[in-house]
């Protein structure tokens, strides 16, 4: 397995995960079989509010390839194939959504001891390239995402970003929006033995001035239970307890509520993930 600084989105990835990774407000249910055949078929249905979605998706592995169909109630299908290891540290990826003609893209994914590399393109005529890449160590890495729109000439997307990891502490700053806002986040390892870790994420845009600071923490009540509360600078504070009874299934509720207006409404969110 290579050890490296990994890819551009895994900057900042385990503050993101700790503060926002299954807290929702919506109520969804999601069952995974398995054919004779090895075909692994999972329903999902979600109730957002009045509006009811559902896809089934039936995903095959074959050695190093592997394929996705999916079929949403919003009449898409959505086919994606997957090669590992094609060459050392290479992935790509194809994937397209019927019946939208323009959707097909690729993607090139290389990961290194010393660099992460990852460029998709649209299978259009004129199509949108992205590339990020970034380099130095699993300790410090350096990156950039970038995305050039090749029918107006212009870049779309311009961020970078610094990540540091040592120990029990992870700090990442990423300069986005083409320089327009910056984010600064911080993750931190209290107690590895209950899982326990705090974490928090400030960020600034250049051009309203708006500043936002969110902080959060997580911690195993037991081996199979753990909790999570984030608030932020809003008054918008988030809690959610998480089960596993089998390995793969798990339960989770998850409550939302504005401090700065208490006489709302809570927004609570219901997930059940089954699977054999």
């Amino acid at each position: 397995m290579v050890k490296g600084p990994g890819l551009y989105t895994d900057i900042g990835k385990k503050v993101r995960d700790l503060l926002y990774k299954d807290h929702n407000s919506d109520h969804k249910l999601s069952i995974t079989t398995h054919s004779p055949a090895g075909v692994a078929i999972t329903s999902t249905g979600t109730k957002k509010g009045d509006l009811l979605l559902g896809d089934v998706s039936f995903l095959l592995k074959q050695k190093n390839i592997t394929t996705d169909f999916r079929v949403s109630t919003d009449n898409t299908v959505l086919i994606t194939a997957t090669v590992d290891e094609a060459a050392p540290g290479l992935k790509s990826i194809f994937s397209f959504r019927a019946p939208d003609q323009n959707s097909g893209k690729i993607e090139l994914q290389y990961l290194h001891d010393y660099a992460g590399i990852s460029t998709s393109m649209g299978l259009t005529q004129n199509p949108t390239v992205n590339f990020s890449g970034v380099i130095g160590t699993n300790l410090l890495a350096a990156g950039t995402d970038v995305s050039f729109d090749t029918k107006s000439g212009n870049f779309t997307k311009i961020n970078a970003g610094l990540n540091f990891t040592k120990d029990d502490l992870i700090a990442s700053l990423t300069l986005n929006d083409k320089g327009d806002s910056v984010n600064a986040s911080y993750y931190h390892i209290v107690n590895p033995l209950f899982n326990t870790a705090v974490g928090a994420e400030v960020s600034h845009k250049f051009s309203t001035k708006a500043n936002t600071i969110t902080v959060g923490t997580q911690h195993s009540l037991d081996p199979l239970t753990m909790v999570k509360a984030r608030v932020n600078s809003a008054g918008i504070a988030n809690a959610l307890i998480q089960h596993q009874w089998t390995p793969g299934s798990f339960f989770t509720i998850s409550g939302e509520v504005d401090t700065k207006a208490i006489d709302k409404n809570a927004k609570v969110g219901l997930a059940l993930s089954l699977k054999p």
